[in-house]
């Protein structure tokens, strides 16, 4: 029993001396000292929605993923199931080539993967999820143009309208102490 009491104080002394730290890290420095800012960097608008994420594709089990950087600069990638010959059900990544984000409108271009490519243009609303983290909390909407390009270098293209929803997310861990 001595030992778990022992124990237990030893972790709240060290519970507190990281909190005093802690404290004291964020402390104004003295008129006397340097000031050197150690906040983190954040994008240009604090207000901007939280676009990145995984949202639906064409198909189920297909995804694409979207990263929203500073800038307006997007990265990402779609992964689908090919349905070429040599393809056929395989799993394929196909990276941006360019992408960007100007307020809630999207556009990107694929890298060609298997002679495909796909361009899109469109738009991020707010979905039907009703909190962040909930499965279509925000869609994509827009315009979808597949770029297909045979053995002779001909390429046709199909558009479609689509609307992808983002995934749910996981919640962040609660904050208190586990027991």
């Amino acid at each position: 029993m001595k030992i778990l009491a022992v124990m237990l104080l030893g972790c709240s002394i060290g519970i507190v001396l990281s909190a005093t730290q802690v404290c004291a890290q964020d402390a104004a420095p003295s008129s006397g000292s340097k000031s050197v800012d150690k906040s983190p960097v954040t994008p240009a608008d604090k207000n901007a929605p939280a676009y990145s994420g995984m949202y639906s594709f064409l198909k189920d089990g297909e995804f694409l993923q979207v990263t929203v950087e500073d800038g307006g600069n997007v990265t990402g990638y779609v992964s689908r199931f090919g349905d070429g010959e040599s393809d056929n059900g395989a799993f394929l990544d196909q990276f941006f080539k360019n992408g960007k984000l100007d307020g809630n409108k999207l556009s990107f271009t694929t890298e060609i993967v298997h002679g495909v490519a796909f361009d899109f243009r469109g738009v991020f609303e707010r979905g039907a999820g009703k909190n962040p983290g909930d499965e279509a909390y925000f869609v994509l909407k827009g315009s979808l143009s597949e770029n297909v390009s045979d053995a002779n270098k001909k390429v046709t293209s199909h558009s479609r309208d689509v609307v992808f929803k983002l995934f749910p997310q996981d919640a962040p861990p609660a904050s208190g102490v586990r027991k």
